[in-house]
Formats: C-alpha cells, structure tokens, sequence
C-alpha cells in the first residue's frame, strides 16, 4: 500500500496538501526541543487563505502569516536562551487552536545514517548495547535534559510532505527504544553544556548515502539505476533516492545546531565515489535547511570482517570517509578502530557505543561550541622516512604527547618492492632532531628495504595504539598501490 501510494502522488499533490482544519507535521509535538537563540521553523496545513498566527509562553509577542493556495504556511518564532523552564507554543488560524507544551529550549541536533545509529539502547536481536540496563535504570536523571525523536522507516518516489516522530521524553519505558549513539552523544552534550539536548533520530539500517540524495542528483551518476523496478523493491533497503523522498524531505527546515552521520558499511565496495557523493548529500541537506554553516560529524566505520577479515574493501572506505571529511567544510569525523570486542569480527552492530557518541560529543564540544582543554581529533599519519638500518620511522598529527603503548606494538605491516606486507615490530621514540616529537618505528626481518607501511588496514584489525587522552590512531597506508 505504501509503494501504491507513492506511486499516485504525483498525481494527488495538487489537493492532497489541502486542509480544512489547522494541522501540524508530528515533528512539532508535544515535548519538542527547540534550538535556543535563533529563530525556529514552525510550518503545516490550514485552510487557504486564513491566517495563521503563533505565540509562546517565553514572549508577548507574536509572529503571524497567511496559508497559500497549496494549504501550507510557514512562520519563523524567535526562541530565548536555554534552559530547563518548561514552556508552551501555541498555533491559530482563527478557527482552531493547537497547543504544544512541555516544550523546551537547548540544543537539537539532526542524527542520520544506517542501522548503527538507528540502533536502540536495547540493542538487536543477540546484539546487546554494552551498559544499556543501567541507562535505562537511570532514566529518571534524564527527564527533561535529554528528548529524542525516532523518525520511523518510510520510502517514497516523490517528495513526501508528513512523516511520524514525535518527541519522547527520557522514562525507563522509552530509552530502550532511542538511538543509542544519539542518546551517548545527548547524554555528553548535556553534561558539557547544562542546556536539554534534543536528539532527531532518523536513520535507516542498510541505507547508503545515495539512499539519502535527490533525484536531480542521482540522475547524473551513471551506475545509479531509478527505474520504478528497482525504487519499490520491497525490502531492499540500499535503494536510491527513498530514504530523501519519505525522511528528509519531510523534515528539512526542522532548526538544529548541527548533523551527525554514522553510515557507511552498506557503500564498502565503491569507496571511489562515496567523498563527492557524501559531499553533495551534505551541500544538498545545508541548501534544505537554509544554513550552510551547519557541522557535519561523523562516523569511521568500525571493524567488520566483510566475509573476509584480511581483506581491504572496508578499510578502503574508511579511508573515503577521512578523505570526505577532509573536503567537506565544517566536517570532521572521529575514528572507532577501536571499539570492537575480540569475538565481534562477524558482528556488524558492535556492543560499544558510548565512547562514539562521547567522541561525537568532544568534537561538537571543541569545534561548535567552543570549548577549552578538551581533545577530540585522533593522531593521524603524517609521514614516513626509512633509516639506513632499514626501520621505518613514522610520523603522526594529533600526537605531541606520545602514543601509546610505547613496546611491542600491534597493527602495523611493512612491504617491500614485491608489495607484500608483513607483521611488523614497533616502538615509540622521541625525535631528538625534532624537539622531542614522538615518532614510531617499525621494521620487519622479512622486509630489507622497505617501501610502505600500513597499520590495520584490513576489514577486520581493531587499534591498539592511541594517542595521551585515549583517542586511537586513525586506520592507515603509505602506499597508492590499490584503488
């Protein structure tokens, strides 16, 4: 029925807008966040041409519009600085009267991706979130800080204009069911700021990143089929173009501070176009929400054997998704390379999620709000030079302190000419040319005269070198040999 009535849209879009009484999209429901000190979109239905007038508690003054010939209007309502007073937004036309309250005022940030970040606190089947119990347990200390909303999975051939999702507050009855990324990275947020922290939760598990692009876009990439056999495949969540038409469509304009994206897995294999395709899904999402200058964080894939742990397709598009967020402005991207338990090669949704939604929270912290004292960029490889002796000595960013552990090092493979890498041994030095810069060398008995060095660089190798606050070395390769 769903496919069906996407399929007539086009053809309804003329009336199906229309409305005889006063109607509001789900999103703006009761408990809603709004973000603080701007001035937030409020939009629906009326009948044409009465005007639409909205109020709140927080001013005596009001904002007022008139409902166009498609029955939808738009208002813009100043909001105050935040805080945790409870408040109440009203909406009129003259006829009827809407009333949302318990509403508050703080941060609200826009999370999006596949199935780890839709992943709730109770976790999938046979795939637990690690410390999800005591969170639950814990609810109570979460009311009215952290509110989230969990835009259901909906498709569309066309732009659609309504979605579900509307806003819950923390109780033991509805954690389980929020992201459980989205609610680490509340949950920090709160913390750091002392402001409610308001969480829009909509992902979709298997999606890819064309999944989340329009079609004027999707139509100039050649590899990309939008025939109607392939948009309503039932099931098949890799489609193109649905996840736009039925998710963002609806919600674009909804007034955040910033997107956080945790998506990748479902585009390992075609790594080549993922840094100009995420970068347009993210100009495009920008143009939608008015605001160019909105942050864009997001999510390294983490280890997963792909069917073959040895081999190099994911490590390929982690390394697209460092390249993306080098090129898109405003971005930036933290690493979990590891956070993947030693039975979790095989397990695509690993059981650790605090420490991403902490390292999402520290680069919000740092880059949006401006926050002292706190790190939140992973050491990354810099350059290398081999010694006469044969070893070779790394350089790293983000790592002025020393990484560690300093002695018998895991991860890192060295190759010859024959481009054949292996294990390689490896220590932590200090760089007495360099004012004492730590640098790393590594060698291998088996490679003379080395070339190259890569450090877990396979499907499945989770880190085990970090840097003096406990961010780990971002995946990586100094050759170009592959493609």
């Amino acid at each position: 029925m769903r496919i069906l009535r996407n399929l007539i849209f086009p053809f309804l879009m003329g009336t199906a807008t229309l409305a005889s009484a006063l109607e509001l999209p789900a999103i703006l429901s009761e408990n809603m966040v709004l973000q603080q000190q701007t001035e937030v979109k409020l939009w629906g239905w009326a009948e044409k041409g009465l005007t639409v007038t909205a109020g709140a508690s927080w001013t005596g003054e009001t904002v007022k519009t008139q409902v166009g010939e498609d029955g939808r209007w738009t208002l813009r309502l100043k909001t105050p600085e935040a805080s945790y007073e409870l408040h109440e937004v009203w909406i009129a036309d003259g006829k009827d009267t809407l009333r949302r309250k318990e509403v508050l005022v703080g941060e609200v940030w826009f999370c999006s991706g596949q199935s780890n970040m839709q992943m709730p606190l109770h976790g999938f089947w046979t795939q637990p979130i690690e410390g999800a119990n005591e969170v639950i347990a814990h609810a109570r200390s979460y009311y009215n800080k952290i509110r989230m909303a969990t835009i259901p999975t909906q498709d569309g051939l066309y732009p659609q204009e309504k979605v579900g999702g509307e806003w819950k507050q923390s109780t033991t009855e509805t954690l389980p069911e929020f992201s459980a990324v989205g609610f680490f990275f509340a949950e920090e947020l709160n913390q750091l700021l002392d402001v409610p922290i308001g969480i829009i939760n909509c992902s979709w598990g298997g999606s890819c990143v064309e999944g989340w692009l329009p079609r004027e876009v999707l139509e100039t990439y050649s590899d990309i089929d939008l025939s109607e056999a392939r948009l309503t495949k039932s099931g098949d969540y890799t489609r193109p173009l649905v996840m736009y038409n039925g998710m963002i469509s609806p919600l674009a304009g909804y007034t955040v501070r910033g997107f956080a994206w945790n998506q990748g897995e479902s585009n390992v294999g075609r790594h080549n176009t993922y840094p100009a395709r995420l970068g347009k899904m993210v100009e495009i999402w920008r143009e939608l929400w008015e605001n160019n200058n909105l942050p864009f964080y997001m999510v390294e894939i983490p280890p997963h054997d792909y069917s073959d742990s040895k081999a190099t397709n994911a490590a390929f598009l982690r390394e697209a998704q460092h390249k993306a967020a080098d090129e898109i402005p405003l971005c930036g991207i933290i690493s979990t390379s590891d956070l993947s338990k030693p039975y979790e090669a095989d397990v695509i949704h690993a059981s650790i999620k605090k420490p991403i939604g902490l390292r999402l929270a520290w680069m919000a912290a740092v880059r949006t709000y401006g926050l002292k004292g706190i790190e939140c960029e992973s050491p990354t490889y810099k350059s290398m030079k081999v010694r006469p002796d044969g070893k070779v000595v790394l350089e790293f960013n983000n790592g002025k302190d020393g990484l560690n552990p300093r002695t018998n090092l895991q991860g890192f493979e060295i190759a010859g000419k024959d481009r054949v890498f292996h294990p390689a041994q490896g220590t932590t030095e200090y760089d007495e040319n360099n004012w004492g810069a730590p640098i790393i060398v590594v060698w291998s008995k088996k490679v003379k005269e080395p070339v190259a060095v890569r450090y877990c660089f396979h499907n499945w190798m989770p880190g085990k070198e970090w840097n003096q606050r406990g961010l780990p070395l971002v995946p990586f390769r100094t050759d170009d040999w592959d493609k």
